[in-house]
């Protein structure tokens, strides 16, 4: 069987294409913690915050997919990522929060580092396409913010809990964005 002259050539060098990647990797890990936060979510009885992530699961994936797609469509050979040490225990929804923002922050970085290695090996292309992954971020970490200051405002005295849970919820489910 001979590979197709086609699929021999991409416009991606190497080292781009490992960082992306290492980039789907990410991308997976981070929708499979997602998830794991959703099960615990789900278990405290917080099936707002259960819902949300799940949906912060599904979005991960599909920037995965996004990626592969990339890749597979410019010639270059996307691997599909293992996933492994998920944590699955939290001390509370609080710190669900923070590991969810403190995750978002480092993919921010790993898109920033992307884009600067494009831009020093004049990878406009892919450069331009990580674009909307910087936007996306931006978006992610309001959110993840966001999460953390109604938790912090409401508190959890009072039924406070239930509240923030239900916030949470409105946030995915309604389609509401992060107020300013």
């Amino acid at each position: 069987m001979s590979t197709s002259v086609i699929r021999l050539k991409t416009s991606i060098q190497d080292s781009v294409l490992d960082m992306l990647n290492r980039q789907m990797e990410m991308e997976a890990h981070s929708s499979a913690v997602y998830l794991a936060m959703s099960a615990w979510c789900y278990a405290q009885g917080l099936n707002g915050s259960g819902y949300f992530y799940k949906r912060q699961s599904d979005e991960e994936r599909e920037h995965m997919m996004k990626l592969f797609n990339y890749i597979a469509d410019n010639g270059g050979l996307a691997i599909s990522p293992e996933v492994t040490n998920i944590e699955r225990n939290f001390e509370g929804l609080r710190d669900v929060f923070v590991k969810a923002l403190e995750s978002e922050i480092a993919i921010t970085e790993s898109f920033n580092r992307i884009t600067e290695h494009c831009h020093k090996v004049r990878d406009y292309q892919t450069a331009k396409f990580v674009q909307w992954y910087l936007d996306e971020q931006l978006e992610e970490e309001q959110q993840a913010r966001r999460c953390i200051e109604i938790f912090d405002l409401i508190g959890t005295a009072d039924g406070g809990l239930y509240r923030i849970d239900k916030e949470i919820f409105k946030m995915k489910h309604e389609g509401t964005a992060p107020m300013p």
